[in-house]
């Protein structure tokens, strides 16, 4: 019997109403993560990711608002609870880490009352125990001395530390499924590696599905079971790690991974021509098409469908592989 996803977004569509014309930021992006899965979204600055996760759990600010599709999550529409089930939800279904945590950690709260308020929140302990529940967590996090550190503010504490009190917030109430967006940006290359395996060990302890939210391909290979490159608010290929690294299909993701850094000593990076364009006014056919060396006429006329040996109007399933380019496409 096939498994159920546990998440699954159906055509979502995301829209910023700004003058002169709304703006779609996602459009029309289906995928879906089963249990213990970890799927990695991976573009430029830009291309959507962070407003698609925002979408998923409900904290678009206005103008933003969803416009249409679907997000399935343990049998409910996500897109159409009401506000007060959607804090239910947060947090205790779905984790959330943040980009940036000095953004995120209310700076006047000790760290121990972030972790403490969503314990209480959600009614998984009293404020007695929540403290020591808190500690336990700092101390799952590998945040060394955590009866100290469980009384400090975000200031006193490092970068990497702090992605480690987003985490353990994220963590508290042991949700079935984590969003992670850029966890590792702004932090140095050793606590980079440390951040992610943490990840991958809160994975395992938690048994968690994990969305991870980057433009770092080097943390995808390290981390992601499936992969999903987005470009202008479209994804534009999916697959497995290995099939997306070693068989890429689409232009853009043969241009992402041929500018990762690892060829000869003194030998120039190799960069992607053009720039992301404004979603404001994106060109009539494929987004891509304009910095694309490969395009045909069909290019700049109608963007293509997602070609795969499955349907095409479903979110993927298992290890299909799903290229949306004229050149490129078909079967896998």
């Amino acid at each position: 019997m096939e498994q159920v996803p546990l998440l699954s977004v159906e055509h979502l569509t995301t829209v910023f109403d700004v003058k002169p014309r709304p703006v779609v930021a996602v459009n029309d992006v289906s995928f879906e993560i089963r249990k213990g899965e970890t799927l990695g979204l991976v573009g430029e600055s830009g291309s959507g990711k962070s407003v698609a996760a925002f979408s998923i759990i409900g904290l678009l600010q206005p103008p933003g608002r969803v416009a249409g599709g679907r997000v399935m999550f343990q049998g409910r529409d996500l897109a159409q609870l009401p506000e007060p089930e959607m804090r239910k939800v947060r947090g205790a279904g779905i984790g959330f880490v943040f980009q940036e945590p000095m953004a995120a950690l209310n700076p006047v709260m000790r760290v121990g009352a972030h972790i403490a308020e969503a314990l209480v929140v959600h009614g998984m302990a009293s404020r007695t125990a929540a403290r020591d529940q808190a500690i336990e967590l700092l101390r799952a996090v590998k945040i060394t001395d955590p009866e100290k550190r469980v009384d400090d503010y975000p200031h006193q504490l490092s970068g990497g530390m702090r992605q480690r009190v987003m985490l353990a917030v994220a963590l508290a109430c042991k949700p079935p499924l984590l969003i992670a967006d850029e966890p590792t940006t702004a932090l140095d290359v050793t606590v980079q590696a440390q951040v992610l395996e943490l990840l991958r060990d809160m994975k395992k302890q938690f048994d968690l599905s994990l969305l991870l939210i980057t433009h770092d391909l080097g943390v995808i290979a390290e981390t992601a079971d499936r992969v999903a490159v987005m470009y202008a608010g479209r994804i534009v290929e999916q697959g497995t790690v290995r099939e997306i690294f070693h068989q890429p299909k689409h232009p853009y993701t043969r241009g992402l991974l041929a500018s990762i850094p690892g060829g000869a000593a003194g030998s120039r990076l190799q960069a992607i021509d053009g720039t992301v364009p404004n979603l404001a006014s994106l060109p009539p056919g494929c987004s891509f098409a304009p910095r694309c060396g490969d395009r045909i006429a069909v290019c700049d006329t109608a963007f293509p469908p997602a070609a795969t040996g499955a349907s095409k109007d479903a979110p993927l399933r298992g290890d299909e592989h799903s290229v949306r380019c004229y050149v490129t496409g078909g079967q896998p």
